[in-house]
């Protein structure tokens, strides 16, 4: 048995090689360590999987993670910029370097040559192939622990698997879960299978309910030590996502009931800090459950989120290509509530910036250079928005009143308006006030794609403007690339 610091090294060169070309999710450890030796040696000194559940968390954010040097390809947030784009939401403002363009024209989801069709399949997988690995070490997929730390680490693997199967579900399945009997990915559950055929969704769902549900429980009493780490309340807001996504009845209890856990945990950000919070600093945000502390050391410059949509960062969005609020989803928000100000219509970059929502403090166009201002993945408004969302579902209509209003009080003067609408009109506010409060975050596509929610571009798109999409049009769900189709011979069998 080599000795523990031999081990940790080993761990370390398998997580951290994404800082080369290749992920470190691409590499298996080079030197002759074997995953028996690293489970032994972790039951002596668990420690030595920090690394590991450290690497799958920075994929999340470093760059390459998608196998591409584009400079959309960011781990996570460049997703959710893809993902509003598609829902329309967000807006490009020119095409003066290129990127996005095959997303806005609805080329990449039409053509599984395209780049951007191919970076999320293989950034999710990656995130998966990492998540079974941990879980092969750990025991697999049946594992049980008396040792808490091997527990913690169970379930943060679980969940992080999870959660890649769920965009991968939103991404490239037309309706989502459907009928349950589409057949829609590949199913992988440990790091030793290759080339599995396509499942049906039902199969991929209860995978994912079944990863989260015992995540829940594996992470019930665990301290992270930031919130850059999975616990039980992220685990449970994933899987709110999940149910509400398969959408039944039961689902939607499900989602009632998560939810119902995890809100009173959080404050709501509060009414005088929506357009100055910035949601930029993890640290300072009691509101958000999940996300990126980003530091120096994470090396991240104009090839990041903050890159493509903040003008005060030095890259594509102060340089040329501006990202703006769609303008009708703009003029439909009150002047009176406090997030019409987290947008700008401002004539020298040409649009509706949202300066008033996303910004490096020092406010400085074109200023931060070494990118420091943290991500987001999950805030509890998120939570107060599926909770009303699935009481409407349920024809819960007074009770999601309550809810929705939990929030609309720090947003506008008096959201006492909510209390004349029921059925449809009421859900449909629940759903304008998701894209409003969510905007840029990248989870209004996964309402769309839920509430089965055609979608209309407003006047300030470059590509098809005033048209109309139902939620499952071939230009809203990205084909299974290329490189899938040739190098997998059983994916259809």
């Amino acid at each position: 048995m080599k000795n523990n610091k031999y081990i940790y090294i080993a761990f370390a060169l398998l997580v951290f090689a994404s800082g080369c070309k290749k992920s470190f999710l691409d590499e298996r450890p080079s030197e002759k360590v074997s995953p028996e030796q690293i489970s032994e040696e972790a039951l002596r000194d668990p420690s030595v999987l920090n690394a590991y559940t450290r690497g799958l968390y920075s994929s999340m954010y470093n760059t390459g993670t998608g196998g591409t040097t584009g400079h959309d390809d960011f781990g996570q947030k460049g997703y959710d910029i893809f993902s509003d784009m598609l829902a329309s939401d967000m807006a490009l403002g020119s095409l003066n370097y290129g990127w996005y363009s095959t997303v806005v024209r609805y080329q990449a989801t039409k053509d599984f040559t395209q780049n951007a069709a191919y970076i999320p399949w293989r950034y999710y997988y990656k995130i998966i192939f990492g998540a079974n690995s941990l879980i092969d070490v750990l025991g697999g997929n049946n594992a049980t622990f008396t040792n808490k730390t091997l527990a913690y680490s169970m379930g943060q693997a679980k969940a992080m698997r999870a959660y890649a199967y769920f965009y991968l579900t939103q991404f490239y399945a037309p309706k989502g879960y459907g009928t349950g009997t589409e057949k829609i990915l590949p199913l992988y559950t440990d790091a030793k299978t290759t080339n599995q055929p396509l499942v049906t969704s039902a199969v991929i769902f209860d995978q994912m309910i079944k990863d989260l549900t015992e995540a829940t429980t594996l992470l019930a009493d665990y301290g992270r030590g930031s919130k850059g780490e999975i616990n039980a309340d992220v685990a449970k807001g994933l899987l709110a996502y999940v149910y509400a996504a398969r959408g039944t009845a039961s689902d939607l209890a499900q989602v009632v009931s998560l939810t119902d856990q995890i809100v009173p945990k959080f404050p709501i950000l509060a009414k005088a800090n929506v357009t100055t919070d910035g949601f930029n600093n993890l640290s300072n945000s009691a509101n958000w459950m999940w996300g990126a502390d980003l530091q120096i050391s994470s090396n991240l410059d104009l090839i990041s989120w903050w890159g493509q949509i903040d003008i005060f960062t030095y890259s594509y969005a102060w340089a040329g290509d501006p990202k703006f609020i769609d303008d009708k989803l703009y003029a439909s928000i009150p002047e009176d509530d406090a997030r019409k100000k987290q947008f700008d219509d401002n004539a020298d970059y040409g649009g509706l910036l949202p300066t008033g929502k996303f910004f490096d403090p020092a406010r400085i166009e074109g200023g931060q250079r070494t990118v420091v201002t943290d991500y987001v993945y999950m805030r509890v408004e998120e939570m107060i928005l599926l909770n009303a969302e699935a009481k409407a579902r349920l024809n819960q209509d007074a009770l999601a009143r309550t809810e929705l209003k939990k929030l609309l009080t720090e947003r506008v003067p008096n959201p006492n308006f909510v209390d004349a609408l029921s059925g449809e009109d009421l859900k449909e506010e629940i759903y304008k006030q998701t894209r409003i409060e969510l905007w840029g975050e990248g989870k209004v596509y996964l309402a769309m794609k839920r509430n089965k929610h055609s979608i209309t571009r407003g006047t300030n798109h470059l590509f098809f403007s005033g048209n109309t999409f139902a939620y499952d049009a071939d230009e809203l769900t990205f084909p299974i690339p290329q490189a899938e189709v040739i190098n997998n011979p059983n994916l259809n069998k």
